[in-house]
């Protein structure tokens, strides 16, 4: 049986637990989910471009492509390059 992970005591801020990790590394759809919520502002600043609107403003947005690969890698390399 699968030990259950108390999500209220990690933040985006503090290391993750090693049985979370572990748990990620075998394959724990919740644990994957919280090794990406720990990492989604750094996935964030790595995606985020400048964008122009019509009269030259500058605004900065998150390029969801870019997004969207940095979170398939990072899934990719938890599940399959992990090594404990």
């Amino acid at each position: 049986m699968e030990n259950h992970i108390d999500e209220n005591n990690l933040d985006e801020r503090s290391s993750l637990p090693y049985p979370v990790i572990e748990a990620a590394v075998n394959g724990s759809y919740e644990a994957v989910e919280i090794v990406l919520r720990s990492f989604e502002s750094y996935i964030r600043f790595l995606s985020a471009r400048k964008l122009y609107d019509k009269s030259g403003r500058v605004y900065v947005g998150i390029d969801i492509e870019i997004y969207n690969r940095l979170r398939s890698k990072l899934m990719q390399a938890i599940l399959t390059s992990f090594k404990l």
